[in-house]
């Protein structure tokens, strides 16, 4: 400890990321899968955990724990689906379908996509001070608007036709038994979920893929730890939409924000809805307008992810009993809660925490006010870490990933 503490009194000693065992954070069984291997070493920037998982469908990269889970899992439904697609039901299904002029069903891929080519983004950013997430969100609803494109094209007017017809719903049914994320964004995911529910819906044929992908084990797992609500496989992407707005116009939030918060490319139909389900469970708080307002303002979805955690932490304590919180604040990048004893409470959905030299200058923000200070984290904190913590004035508070 001495030495350790001598160490932190130098303002050159720090850490770096470290090089960590896939099974120091995974469960050992669930390493490996029928069709996935997660590799063996695993990398961390300081903060967050990068996994590669090797399938028979292609390679995906992980930022993080609960997206480590997210992809395997999936990588276990597009075997099922695929599976699925080999058998005597799905040729009679699309025997069936070609009687519907369905673009999207003649031109379905035949080369799958190999990997997940959006390389993993640190949220090393949120503990910095320079910056806010605060303001910069303007003109982004009306960009998105205005590189919509040129017209419908073919394939657009048959995705139309699909919704119109009851396909969004049976999509949702076919995500449900999977126990997958209905808005992921795994592409070869979605490609394998479009193709076999539109062969069996358009043939009218009842499908059942999920038994297998749940018995692996992975699926119930994954679905806890990514908490999708359960309205959201009930509830088509319009209708959510609707549900959402309203219930943010109900917040007394902005028109604008909501406007750029529903058309913002980042926030999936299902991230958006977890920030929905979340704010209203901390319906006691104020400055909910300032999270939205924060959410806007990511550039990445792996950033939105990790407010998103961070916010199932905050609804975690105060469902538990454990806190009550008064106010929801916004720390340059960082949300954070003001509880009822007056501490401020900064949650942080992490791996592995090392004693950088930007976790230092965290510990030391003055920026965060003279209130005590409580790190409610996930994950370890290397032992540099802790006694940095303890010597700058935080109070630690270890939690689980939050699971809803």
């Amino acid at each position: 400890m001495a030495l350790v503490g001598s160490a932190f009194a130098q303002a050159d000693s720090f850490e770096q990321g470290v090089l960590l065992n896939a099974a120091d954070l995974l469960p050992a069984e669930s390493l490996k899968g029928a069709s996935y291997r997660v590799r063996d070493q695993v990398t961390t920037d300081g903060f967050m955990a990068n996994f590669v998982i090797d399938s028979d469908f292609g390679t995906f990269v992980a930022t993080g724990l609960p997206q480590a889970k997210r992809r395997m899992v999936e990588a276990e439904a597009i075997r099922k689906l695929v599976e699925t697609s080999k058998g005597d039901l799905f040729a009679e299904g699309l025997k069936r379908s070609i009687e519907q002029p369905i673009t999207a069903v003649k031109n379905i891929v035949s080369d799958p996509v190999n990997s997940m080519k959006k390389a993993p983004a640190t949220v090393s950013h949120f503990f910095t001070k320079v910056g806010s997430a605060i303001g910069r969100a303007g003109g982004k609803a009306k960009d998105s608007m205005e590189n919509d494109g040129p017209p419908p094209s073919g394939t657009e007017v048959g995705n139309a036709m699909k919704n119109a017809a009851g396909f969004d719903k049976a999509k949702l049914d076919t995500a449900k038994q999977l126990g997958v994320d209905p808005y992921s964004d795994n592409a070869r995911l979605q490609e394998e979920m479009d193709k076999v529910t539109w062969a069996f819906f358009a043939g009218g044929l009842p499908l059942r893929v999920g038994a297998a992908v749940v018995s692996a084990g992975v699926a119930v797992v994954a679905t806890n730890m990514v908490g999708i609500p359960e309205d959201t496989y009930a509830l088509t992407q319009s209708e959510l939409a609707l549900r959402d707005g309203r219930s943010l116009a109900e917040m007394g939030i902005s028109d604008e924000d909501i406007k750029t918060f529903q058309l913002y490319g980042p926030l999936s139909t299902s991230r958006r809805h977890l920030i929905v389900v979340a704010l209203e469970n901390l319906s006691k708080a104020s400055g909910r307008g300032r999270i939205i307002q924060q959410v806007n303002g990511c550039e990445t979805a792996d950033q939105v992810d990790f407010l998103i955690a961070a916010l199932g932490i905050l609804v975690e304590r105060q469902r538990s009993g454990v806190t009550e919180y008064r106010s929801l604040e916004v720390l340059g990048r960082l949300p954070g809660a003001m509880n009822a004893n007056g501490e401020l409470e900064v949650p942080a959905p992490v791996d592995y925490v090392s004693w950088t030299e930007q976790v230092a200058g965290f510990a030391k923000r003055e920026d965060l006010g003279t209130a005590p200070k409580v790190l409610v984290h996930t994950g370890r904190l290397s032992p540099m870490t802790a006694t940095g913590l303890a010597s700058a004035g935080w109070k630690v508070v270890a939690v689980a990933y939050p699971t809803r």
